[in-house]
This record gives C-alpha cells, sequence and structure tokens, in this order.
C-alpha cells in the first residue's frame, strides 16, 4: 500500500505478485494457519482417547477461524470501493479451493477421505485470497 510509484506518464505500478505473497499478512496467516492446526491436533488427540475420528471439516474450520485475523484488518484499513477485492479474493479462495483439493484427491487416490483433499486445498488457498485482497486494496489505494 506504500510501494507504488509514479513512473512518470500518470501510470501507477503496483507491487509485484512476489512482494505481496511474502507480505507481513500473507505470512501472518500461514503462521496463525499452522497455530489452528495445532490446536486442532491437540482437540483430535484427545477425541481419539474417547473414540472420536478426527474430521477434516473440524480442521478447516478451526484453521479458519484461527487465520481470518490478518485479511480482516486489511479489510478494515482499506478504503472503498472494497467490494471488488473481497469478490475476488473470495473467488480465489474457490478456485484454489477446488485445484487443490482434485490434485490432493489424484494424488491420495481412493486411500483417503474426500475430505481430505478439500482440507488441502482449503489450507492452501486460505493464504491465496488473502494475498488476492491485498492486492486489489492496493490498487484501490491507487485510485
Amino acid at each position: 500500500m506504500g510501494d507504488e510509484e509514479d513512473s512518470g506518464n500518470g501510470s501507477i505500478r503496483r507491487r509485484s505478485w512476489g512482494t505481496v505473497m511474502s507480505s507481513e499478512p500473507v505470512v501472518s496467516t500461514v503462521l496463525l494457519e499452522l497455530a489452528g492446526l495445532a490446536l486442532y491436533g491437540v482437540v483430535a488427540l484427545v477425541g481419539w482417547l474417547f473414540g472420536w475420528p478426527p474430521d477434516p471439516h473440524l480442521a478447516a474450520l478451526t484453521t479458519s477461524i484461527a487465520a481470518v485475523g490478518p485479511a480482516a484488518e486489511l479489510y478494515r484499513e482499506g478504503r472503498p470501493p472494497r467490494r471488488l477485492a473481497v469478490v475476488a479474493a473470495l473467488l480465489a479462495l474457490a478456485v484454489v479451493t477446488l485445484l487443490g483439493a482434485a490434485a490432493a484427491n489424484w494424488a491420495l487416490a481412493p486411500a483417503a477421505d474426500p475430505g481430505v483433499g478439500l482440507l488441502v486445498g482449503y489450507l492452501v488457498a486460505i493464504p491465496v485470497g488473502v494475498a488476492v485482497l491485498a492486492r486489489f486494496l492496493d490498487g484501490a489505494d491507487a485510485a
């Protein structure tokens, strides 16, 4: 949001995708995802002691609740219009989730629960969605 430059002819250059992907919101999203997975691991171990099998959907819920903070901060700090940024981020989240689920289900074949493929796709898609949100809100600041 501060890395934009005027190229002299009135056009504004945005940050590259490389700098967006290594930005603080994306990195903190990944770290919060790992913390959410650790929390889910503890819940799964306690549940396993009582005969409850691990559930990939609960893992996705736990992780997304833990990792939503950076995206909420980006949205709160962004200037209007923010709708396009949110639509683009949700679209990226859905597409990357489905592509990741297809790849994971293909790689794991019939040995795994189909929910595991969706979990893998979703875990990859959350930071991508935050990066798209950051990139589009960066462009909203330029306008």
